[in-house]
């Protein structure tokens, strides 16, 4: 997830929403400095949504949240006291709160440590460097090569999942991206204009995918990395990968190295993703466009690639990263990967068929025949979510034949992008959340089709493209079939127990300006710095339905802020929650959801919110990160809760001589992004 909002702690007021220089710098290339790229006229969905917050704006009570800063000391801030007045012992065990919810909710902070529950314990599973494959080396920040890189946990760790391992009792698989690199944290001296090529190449290594065993503490939810295990693995930004689907093999996708546009070196800025119902896990390849270099084309000005040097500077390295030299190697990236967990051997696949755009998340769910429908967002200012509904059925079974069939799912079928309507009249908006006279407060969309993959070929639905171009240039075909323009479209998850879709927008400073969409009917609030949450049923709640209905779940923000809303529940009694980014489900359907960028003088954490039942909205903090980190993940089990701690001391003016946070190994340790299992200490179930 890339960031556009400050951090606390940073200095520089220049960048969108004060956001650190350095994060734009490493996470996204400093997206928020140039243009929108979509410049369609297309709606937005503020548009669309804006009578939905201004009718619900009117119907709920004022909250009591208090921001306080003291000058020289940490930002502190209260949590609503009708929550912590329920706060219980052993974990905070709250009787009237909604099951898996019933912890005392941490307070708004800004320490620098992983803050959880009272009652609740957590450990390190493993960081940044610690080596997982036979042959790796101890972690030696002082003495980092490519060889010792490849065999050892990457970097930044974003997407996490947890996995079984058959036939080995107590141990699971884990498996984490690696989203992007911050060379200025992880090498003394590094020098931004140059960089050796030693420090680019441990960068590659750093990159991409983590497969690792992890033991089990029986008595806890302690768990410990198993290294050299057989079904560990490491997936670089070097490594083979086969494109498939469609536009495998297109004219667009051939470069000099591979004239038959069907194998890629490496995968990049993966960020969030999903796991199959057959057992593979996928990872969204998001912020592909920083890595390339002198962009020139339309598409490439599309796709957000700028027409210069790259801050890595990889192009001197390997001429691949210079569009100048090799125009089509950029369209190898952008895709959905799926990566086979279970076999070390494997080759991880590109699914054209998903479409090729900022992908953040790719998550499944079957339709009642068994075909897969994948539902991911592109995050980009004013871009758009899609899903892709499968026309293969899944195999049951752990056969060869099997695990080869549902391997070729996702490169057959359909691929959509949603347009949203509204119910509100236009003239009633005014964006400053005026309830609408028609006192309507959700709507109506459609999935409009993109173009269609078969076994014997592919077919546009887009008027001037062909079925490659949808695939390659997925952005552009939105463009032209209308798609509604949505605030940064992050993770989207189906629930496994409702069928109602969330997708997380995460925020939209840009919503408003002079030449950006105007807060007319499209907006949910002007400025949108803190993000929501949209909910969606598709008809007759058949995934593979061409059409649903939409409602407002959650607006974030300060809950004493009239625009916030928190699906109905009472807003003195949910915690403060701004820039919704990651999200999953616990066993009792609660969502919970992890932030980047939090804009309320606090720390970014993860949160857990009842989506249904007489408690639909209550929403508590359940832990905080450290200085300068995202929330990433996460994992919610019955009696275990894991997150990725990603870019912790990630601050303006930071760098391994002076760093801004000391986490995870205190000072005069180098600074190191890791995962963190947390458990409650008495062996109960979460929140129970």
């Amino acid at each position: 997830m890339r960031k556009l909002l400050p951090l606390i702690g940073t200095t520089s007021g220049s960048h969108p929403g004060g956001r650190s220089a350095l994060t734009c710098r490493y996470r996204c290339g400093d997206a928020c400095f140039h243009e929108v790229p979509n410049t369609s006229d297309n709606e937005y969905v503020g548009d669309v949504i804006a009578g939905a917050l201004s009718r619900r704006s009117a119907l709920r009570a004022a909250a009591v949240v208090t921001v306080a800063t003291a000058t020289g000391a940490a930002t502190a801030v209260t949590v609503p006291q009708a929550a912590a007045a329920t706060a219980g012992r052993h974990g905070g065990a709250h009787t009237t709160a909604a099951r898996g919810l019933r912890f005392a909710p941490v307070a708004p902070n800004t320490a620098d440590a992983v803050t959880v529950p009272d009652g609740y314990r957590q450990n390190v599973v493993i960081r940044w460097g610690e080596p997982i494959l036979r042959g790796a080396p101890a972690f030696d920040p002082e003495n980092q090569t490519a060889a010792a890189q490849a065999g050892q946990f990457g970097y930044n760790n974003d997407f996490l999942a947890l996995l079984p391992v058959p036939g080995e009792r107590g141990r699971r698989l884990l498996v984490a991206n690696h989203e992007y690199t911050d060379e200025v944290l992880m090498f003394r001296g590094y020098d931004p204009q140059n960089p050796t090529r030693r420090q680019v190449e441990v960068a590659w290594a750093a990159h991409g995918l983590s497969a690792v065993v992890v033991e089990e503490d029986s008595r806890s939810g302690r768990l410990t990395a198993v290294p050299r295990h057989p079904l560990n693995r490491r997936v670089t930004a070097t490594g083979a990968f086969r494109l498939t689907g469609p536009a495998a093999g297109s004219d667009l996708l051939k470069t000099s190295a591979d004239p038959s546009g069907r194998k890629v070196l490496g995968t990049l800025n993966n960020c969030s993703g999903g796991t199959t119902p057959w057992g593979t896990t996928l990872h969204g390849e998001e912020n592909f466009n920083q890595y390339f270099a002198n962009g020139s084309s339309a598409t490439d000005l599309r796709y957000g690639i700028g027409t210069s040097a790259t801050e890595r500077k990889w192009e001197r390295f390997d001429r691949r990263f210079d569009l100048a030299q090799e125009p089509n190697e950029v369209h190898r990236f952008g895709y959905v990967v799926e990566f086979d967990p279970y076999d070390p051997g494997s080759t991880p696949r590109k699914h054209t068929a998903l479409g090729r755009f900022k992908h953040e998340a790719a998550t499944v769910r079957l339709t009642d025949d068994g075909r897969p429908v994948v539902y991911s967002g592109d995050d980009e200012r004013f871009d758009y979510f899609y899903k892709f509904v499968g026309s293969k059925r899944m195999r049951h079974g752990n056969s060869r034949s099997a695990r080869e069939h549902n391997l070729s799912l996702l490169g057959e079928g359909t691929l959509y992008v949603a347009k949203l309507t509204g119910d509100s009249p236009a003239t009633d908006i005014d964006g400053s959340g005026k309830l609408p006279g028609d006192g309507e407060f959700d709507g109506s969309g459609t999935w409009i089709p993109l173009a269609t993959a078969t076994a014997h070929g592919a077919v546009s639905h887009v008027e001037g493209m062909s079925a490659d171009e949808v695939f390659v240039f997925t952005r552009l075909a939105g463009d032209k079939v209308g798609a509604t323009k949505m605030d940064r479209p992050e993770d989207i998850q189906p629930s496994p127990h409702t069928g109602k879709v969330y997708v997380v927008l995460t925020n939209n400073t840009n919503r408003g300006k002079a030449g950006s969409p105007a807060a007319d009917e499209a907006n949910p609030r002007s400025g949108n710095k803190h993000g929501h949450i949209l909910e969606l049923t598709e008809r007759h709640n058949r995934a593979e339905s061409t059409s649903f209905a939409w409602s407002l779940f959650l607006v974030a923000g300060d809950p004493s802020d009239p625009s916030t809303y928190f699906a109905g529940f009472p807003k003195g009694r949910v915690s403060p929650i701004s820039c919704p980014d990651n999200v999953a489900f616990d066993p009792h359907g609660n969502l919970w959801i992890s932030t980047d960028g939090n804009q309320l003088g606090s720390h970014d954490g993860l949160f857990g919110v009842a989506t249904r039942g007489e408690r639909r909205g209550e929403l508590k903090q359940f832990l905080t990160v450290p200085k300068g980190a995202e929330t990433c993940g996460p994992v919610i089990e019955e009696r275990r809760v894991l997150v990725a701690v990603q870019h912790p001391g990630e601050l303006d003016g930071a760098t391994v001589e002076k760093p801004a946070s000391a986490w995870p190994d205190g000072p005069g340790r180098i600074v190191r992004p890791a995962v963190v299992a947390v458990w409650r200490a008495d062996g109960c179930d979460i929140g129970v």
